[in-house]
C-alpha cells in the first residue's frame, strides 16, 4: 500500500490591476504579502494597464515572499522562444518565485 501524498497548505493569489504608478503597485504588493497571499498575478492585455513582465519584476523586487505569476501571456503578442527567455530571466531575478503554467 502506498502512502498518500503530503498535504500542501491552501494558498491564495490576487491579481494586481488598476495600478497606474510604481507607488500604487508596490503598496498593493506589500499589502498582499502582509495579508498572507502567496502569489500575485498579472494579465497580458492591451489597454489601460502596466506591462506584465516589468510589473512582475517590480512586485518581486518590492516583496520577499510573494510568488509572481502571469495570469496569461498572449501567444499573439510574444514569440515562444522570446517568452521562454523572459520567463527564465524573471525566475532567476526573482530567486525562483516565478510560477509559470502552460
Amino acid at each position: 500500500m502506498t502512502e498518500p501524498p503530503p498535504r500542501r497548505p491552501f494558498r491564495f493569489s490576487s491579481p494586481v490591476t488598476g495600478c497606474s504608478t510604481k507607488r500604487e503597485l508596490v503598496d498593493r504588493a506589500r499589502m498582499l504579502e502582509d495579508l498572507g497571499y502567496a502569489t500575485v498575478t498579472v494579465a497580458d492585455h492591451f489597454g489601460d494597464q502596466l506591462g506584465p513582465i516589468a510589473t512582475l519584476m517590480a512586485v518581486a523586487e518590492a516583496t520577499t515572499t510573494l510568488r509572481i505569476a502571469p495570469m496569461v501571456f498572449s501567444n499573439d503578442y510574444r514569440h515562444p522562444a522570446v517568452l521562454a527567455k523572459e520567463a527564465a530571466t524573471l525566475d532567476l531575478l526573482s530567486e525562483g518565485r516565478l510560477e509559470f503554467g502552460l
